[in-house]
């Protein structure tokens, strides 16, 4: 009898663990300890695997830790980029630092942000992560510098509003909101804190 070459495995021996279920897991890892604090032993635990397969599949640690930020920008970014289509400034401000105070503080995932807890402090063989972080920040602050600026144009804010310094504001309190729920910091208490920003807000 003829075979059924239709029904043959031709991708060659099937792996036997699921790549995005295991980089969610490296990604838990990383956002609580951060980069240089997940040790290789604790992330191949993790996701179930041993280095070698770690190793063939995602590459070094380095561009593991890459892959999971980008796994945590796709579920996290939303949040930000509908903050920014807000029909005001001060709503702006208020999805998104109240969304972050959420956010920091799901019951079922690492408190904080990973994009703040992933490289706060590194050796020199980290730089290249904790620049990396560093200009995913400084790319958030500006979207927002630039939203601010149309709300001048629009009459939203004050003419003489400083739109950096503003952004610069807004990016402080969120990045300290999330060092705060690291440290363990409840969600009333930092909607608390975006509660004081709106008070004063122009």
């Amino acid at each position: 009898m003829k075979e059924n070459t239709s029904t043959v495995r031709k991708t060659g021996r099937p792996r036997t663990f699921d790549a995005e279920t295991a980089l969610d897991k490296a990604m838990k890892v990383f956002w609580e300890k951060g980069y240089e604090g997940s040790s290789l032993p604790e992330l191949t635990e993790a996701m179930g695997m041993n280095r070698p397969s770690l190793y063939a599949v995602f590459g070094n640690k380095e561009n593991l830790f890459r892959m999971a930020l980008d796994r945590y920008g796709a579920t996290h970014d939303p949040l930000f980029n509908a903050a920014l289509k807000e029909a005001t400034a001060r709503a702006v401000v208020e999805h998104f630092l109240r969304g972050n105070a959420d956010a920091q503080t799901e019951t079922d995932k690492p408190h904080g942000c990973l994009v703040i807890n992933g490289a706060l402090a590194c050796s020199d063989d980290a730089l290249p992560i904790r620049n990396s972080l560093i200009e995913r920040r400084a790319a958030s602050e500006e979207k927002l510098r630039e939203r601010f600026e149309r709300a001048k144009v629009d009459g939203d804010l004050p003419a003489d509003s400083c739109s950096g310094q503003m952004a610069r504001y807004v990016m402080t309190v969120s990045n300290g909101m999330a060092v705060q729920a690291a440290a363990g910091a409840t969600r009333e208490q930092l909607q608390g804190v975006v509660d004081q920003v709106l008070r004063g807000w122009p």
